[in-house]
């Protein structure tokens, strides 16, 4: 369809008649990134100015950022924790937010250690779905004729847990699932799924995934892109597809439902779906029967475009098999969102993983950035910290971002180190870098997560030419041995079992995890003596799918779940030792001098 040339924006010309208001709002957004920034920031100011919170800093009604700036802490969770538990326990006064607090959103069990509630407020939904309206918009500019199939995404509910005071506490995407927002959403025929909402909705685990599994199956010749909230969850589904295709084809064949799915409402659902189809049955068993389930999500869903998946931070791990199990499909980060707050989306979804920058919208909230120095040692009362404005960042750098929100957040650390990859229009674009926080540390050395992740990705280098790809891995600072020492646990996807890698070759894994290592480590390892060669313990296959369903157990969210990069807690510990096939150290000193590298 041809598109009047005024509607065009750096963007470019939208898909769609309907997308050019979603693309021009964008526009409108970014050009205006201060001036937009300046009327967020008073709208909270005067929304929330009779609250207990900002009435201690005698803001006096002022809702200019300088005021603002001079008289309100950069403060972290445990500084709110306090008022924080006081509405947990039911106090309804307007102790954050002059709107009623609606609920509270439970972040990632796995992120910082523990389980943190943050308050959120109805008009927050509005927000979100603000921001999910702008995905397709933009995957339209890139991806034609996503209005002639569906999507099978891979969507899971958590049951809610309530408050000593009654409110509702859950992860933000079973709060969106459950909404009017999401179970009323107005037919868009670019944005179909194949599961039902009675699939997604079903709380129970495996009730869900078979279900949504079924209808992907059902529909496999509508299947045009394939998703989950991140990486690890698309893996699970195909490890299900793997564990489960024998009933799956049963129940295709005889047009009659697994007796395990007893949700009422889902079959009640699926009985108007699943109809016999013997020949999809035969199908199904001819291809995943197969020894090799290289390219299998082409080979079922043959018109895939492309997959929805998070595949930046600690998900970058996954991308060899999302490859392995695509065939190369490309993979699409859309948006970059947490519990506290939707932050913005990727205006250029099928990039390569390694350049995904997300485009903060800032509308959403309002934000600030502190400058993150590897080295420091943090700010104190003495030297409080000074905060970039979102228009004033500088290419190249990394920031910590720093939130005011609506529903009374006010200069919140969430914890995410983002790097300055460039500018659309007056709105900086990121690279998210890592969730700030040391993962293992034996004496001064300390490793974080972006450390740990380009160490097994060099040291997995050495398994190509067996065919062979670090699955998974997590760590722990194993301080029973004198001196510590750093151990981790690897999980291989082995395609030819008569050429897999030996202990020479594990042990030379090993070193190359050393060599990649700071030099604070490797001055540890070859001067200080004060770290032992570090181990790599090979654990069996699925002994990660075993690690989620026990944290699952516990009450992590299967849509938030995310394998913790070090495990310190001693269950997990004896889980993972129990699954160890082999163990193997590193054979030799890392390279280290006192002059810097580089």
């Amino acid at each position: 369809m041809a598109i009047d040339s005024a509607l065009s924006s750096p963007l470019g010309p939208p898909a769609y008649e309907k997308d050019a208001k979603a693309l021009q709002f964008i526009e409108e957004m970014t050009r205006n990134a201060g001036s937009v920034q300046e009327r967020v920031l008073a709208e909270i100011l005067t929304q929330n100015s009779q609250t207990e919170y900002l009435g201690r800093f005698e803001l006096n009604g002022a809702t200019d950022r300088e005021t603002f700036k001079s008289k309100l802490p950069v403060i972290t969770y445990e500084d709110l924790q306090p008022e924080i538990q006081r509405i947990a326990n039911g106090d309804r006064s307007p102790i954050l937010s002059a709107h009623p607090i609606s609920e509270f959103l439970t972040s990632s069990g796995t992120s910082a250690g523990e389980r943190k509630l943050m308050p959120t407020i109805k008009e927050e939904l509005d927000r979100r779905q603000l921001l999910y309206s702008l995905l397709m918009p933009v995957m339209n500019l890139f991806v034609p004729g996503l209005d002639k199939g569906r999507g099978l995404y891979f969507l899971f509910v958590k049951s809610e847990t309530r408050t000593p005071g009654g409110l509702l506490a859950r992860p933000v995407l079973t709060s969106y699932y459950k909404s009017d927002h999401f179970k009323t959403r107005p037919y868009d025929p670019y944005n179909v799924y194949t599961s039902p909402n009675e699939a997604i909705l079903c709380p129970d685990s495996f009730q869900s995934m078979y279900s949504q599994m079924l209808c992907g199956l059902l529909e496999r010749h509508q299947v045009l892109r394939v998703g989950a909230v991140f990486a690890s969850g698309l893996l699970r589904a195909i490890r299900f597809l793997q564990l489960n295709w024998e009933q799956l084809a049963q129940d295709i064949e005889t047009g009659s439902l697994n007796k395990k799915i007893t949700d009422p409402s889902l079959r009640e659902c699926m009985a108007k779906i699943l109809k016999a189809n013997p020949e999809l049955a035969k199908f199904v068993r001819q291809e995943c029967s197969q020894d090799s389930w290289e390219g299998i999500i082409t080979r079922i869903w043959p018109n895939t475009k492309y997959l929805d998946v998070i595949v930046t931070g600690a998900m970058a791990q996954y991308i060899p098999t999302l490859d392995y199990y695509s065939g190369g499909l490309p993979l699409a980060c859309t948006m970059y969102a947490s519990s506290e707050c939707y932050f913005g989306l990727n205006l250029n979804p099928m990039c390569k993983p390694s350049d995904v920058s997300y485009t903060i919208m800032p509308n959403m909230a309002y934000f600030e950035f502190l400058t993150h120095e590897p080295n420091s040692a943090g700010f104190t009362c003495d030297s409080p910290p000074k905060l970039v404005d979102l228009v004033d960042l500088e290419v190249g750098k990394e920031y910590e971002l720093v939130i005011t929100t609506y529903a009374g957040l006010c200069r919140y650390r969430v914890g995410d180190i983002l790097r300055v990859t460039g500018f659309h229009n007056s709105a900086p674009q990121f690279h998210f870098v890592r969730r700030k926080n040391v993962l293992l540390s034996i004496d001064s050395d300390k490793t974080d997560e972006a450390e740990l992740q380009k160490a097994v990705a060099n040291a997995s280098q050495l398994l190509r030419e067996f065919n062979t790809s670090v699955v998974e891995y997590t760590s722990y600072a194993d301080s029973k041995t004198i001196p510590g020492h750093y151990v981790i646990y690897w999980e291989l996807l082995v395609k030819d079992s008569a050429n897999s890698p030996s202990d020479e070759v594990l042990k030379q894994c090993c070193l190359t995890m050393e060599e990649s290592l700071n030099s604070v480590y490797r001055q540890g390892r070859v001067a200080d003596n004060s770290i032992g060669p570090l181990e790599i313990r090979v654990v069996k296959s699925g002994t990660f799918e075993e690690l989620m369903d026990y944290a699952i157990s516990r009450g992590a969210s299967i849509n938030q779940y995310k394998v913790p990069r070090c495990v310190k807690f001693t269950p997990i510990m004896e889980l993972l030792d129990s699954r160890v096939v082999s163990s193997h150290f590193s054979p030799a000193l890392p390279h280290w001098t006192p002059e810097r590298r580089r």
